[in-house]
């Protein structure tokens, strides 16, 4: 059985196709010979799409542009003029800082939803992934339910058990879409106001929202990644030293097709003497910190809880003192311990003055203050749902740290699926993914994580500084947001103002929203997004 699903275009589509694709039967490939704009527009349209990009490019895209002058392009044919100069600048010199300079759009499709965690892991590279709540997962792929089959597992003694209970995973989550949408129907009917295809995006939003738990780590998704050289070097280093067979494998192809836009900025990934060290000095340390933290730590198993856990482990007392402190500093001529020793002085109105003018008339939340906010920071431990800590950990200014995926925290099931009667179906989803993770726990302890479902909690550490707490906490509470990961950042700022004392930052953070969970959380921002698009028309 293959793992991966191959496309099929005609010979007309495939001549377009191969002027811009670096391959058109791998999952992994680079963009090449586009507009910046169209690479963007393409990446964006994707997260919202079932489509792969190649077909996306074709249905959406290719009809807007002038490829007659692209009709001798061959995507995979290189630039051996521009490769002998970097050559000798980047590998020769080893100026890192050159391959700062290329960067490079990469597609990597029919990723589990274990890899996609790997692949988002880099500060400097961004990233677009296909959305568990604009598409839905009772469409199949090649005639398959779209979640990975990893060879280990299927040509062991597990494998028929695994796709068995993979399918009837699918097969509930996918019976139970058409029921949530009834629900939502009946909870919140379309008012005469409401744009009829606003409403059906709002409530199908919602829907798969709500039982986007259901799916298990091994779901397919589609990432889009754009990145520099240097960027990807360090990706590739890291999934090359990784336990999971499946990066290990992407690895190869992400190397293959990079090496065919930026050959030169990746020419150390697999050298003995080179990459291939560093990636062993990677696994060696995973490995030395497995045994020093089995030795000290031992083997205890966490109790299930009835609830998230958002945790203020760290912060600094003294933050906001730190934070007024380096809001002065560029604007006077004095010491930094000089204006310390004034701001101590000052009481907590003036500091506050201090903060309010240096926040200013904030009219949105897309106004953001300047990098004083960066001067203390916040350290939570926090224990989730899988489902919204994928959400959080794609914030990339920020250090994040997770702990293996296991079904051993128990589960969230959400109160929409209570409310529509749905708990008994959901639950036996939830033992069925248990018993299979179980299973192949002790043979296949990698692995094991694609049999978890999203619903089920892990534990991760989170720390950022009061900037990037304003940016993610008024993002990830407003009323569109999905209710997991929208309740862990309520949390967090409730403890940033009451248990870090830090009052007058958290006020600075005014956008962010403390509401309760609307019905359709989409609805208004679907009804912008058909206005604008009414305005765009007329």
């Amino acid at each position: 059985m293959t793992v991966y699903i191959a496309e099929e275009f005609t010979a007309s589509e495939a001549d377009v196709l191969r002027r811009y694709f670096t391959n058109l039967d791998q999952p992994v490939f680079a963009l090449v010979n586009l507009p910046e704009v169209v690479k963007g527009a393409l990446f964006a349209r994707y997260s919202r799409s079932p489509l792969s990009l190649r077909r996306l490019f074709l249905k959406e895209f290719v009809g807007d542009l002038d490829i007659e002058g692209d009709q001798s392009i061959d995507a995979t044919v290189g630039l051996r003029r521009a490769e002998e100069l970097y050559d000798k600048v980047f590998f020769e010199y080893g100026d890192d800082s050159v391959a700062q300079l290329g960067g490079v759009h990469l597609a990597c499709e029919q990723a589990s939803n274990v890899l996609t965690k790997v692949l988002e892991w880099g500060r400097l590279m961004s990233y677009l992934e296909q959305s568990t709540r604009y598409i839905a997962y009772d469409q199949r792929l090649g005639g398959r339910f779209r979640y990975y089959r990893d060879p280990e597992i299927l040509n062991s003694s597990s494998g028929t058990r695994y796709v068995s209970d993979m399918d009837r995973i699918f097969e509930a989550y996918s019976s139970l879409i058409p029921q949530m949408q009834e629900f939502f129907r009946s909870v919140q009917p379309i008012a005469s106001t409401d744009s009829d295809f606003a409403y059906r995006t709002a409530i199908k939003a919602r829907s798969l929202d709500a039982i986007r738990g259901m799916l298990p780590a091994a779901s397919l998704s589609n990432v889009g990644i754009y990145g520099t050289g240097q960027a990807y070097e360090a990706l590739l280093l890291r999934m090359r030293s990784h336990p999971l067979p499946e990066a290990r494998i992407y690895a190869d192809m992400m190397l293959s097709e990079l090496r065919k836009v930026v050959p030169s900025f990746l020419k150390r990934v697999d050298l003995p003497d080179r990459g291939v060290r560093t990636s062993q000095y990677l696994t060696d340390i995973r490995e030395s910190m497995d045994e020093t933290s089995e030795t000290i730590l031992g083997s205890h198993q966490p109790d299930e809880v009835d609830d998230d856990i958002v945790d203020l482990v760290d912060f600094d007392p003294d933050g906001e003192i730190k934070t007024v402190t380096a809001m002065l500093y560029p604007h006077s001529s004095i010491s930094e311990r000089a204006i310390i020793d004034r701001v101590e002085r000052m009481n907590s109105d003036e500091r506050l003055e201090v903060i309010l003018n240096y926040v200013g008339h904030r009219e949105h939340r897309r106004q953001r203050p300047g990098r004083a906010l960066e001067r203390t920071f916040y350290r939570f431990d926090i224990l989730s749902d899988y489902g919204g800590f994928r959400d959080l950990q794609r914030h990339r200014m920020l250090s994040i740290d997770w702990q293996p995926l296991s079904t051993r925290h128990g589960y969230v099931r959400p109160e929409a699926v209570e409310a529509a009667g749905l708990s008994d179906q959901f639950d036996s989803a939830m033992q069925r993914s248990a018993d299979l993770y179980e299973h192949l726990a002790e043979e296949h302890p990698a692995e094991a994580q694609y049999s978890v479902a999203l619903a089920y909690r892990i534990r991760y550490s989170m720390q950022y500084n009061a900037r990037e707490a304003m940016h993610m906490l008024e993002l990830r509470t407003s009323p569109q947001g999905h209710p997991a990961y929208r309740r862990i950042c309520q949390r967090m700022h409730t403890q940033i103002a009451e248990r870090a004392g830090h009052t007058a930052l958290a006020a600075a953070m005014r956008f962010v929203d403390h509401g309760p969970e609307p019905t359709l959380g989409r609805l208004d921002a679907e009804q912008r997004a058909a206005a604008r698009r009414a305005d765009r028309g007329s």
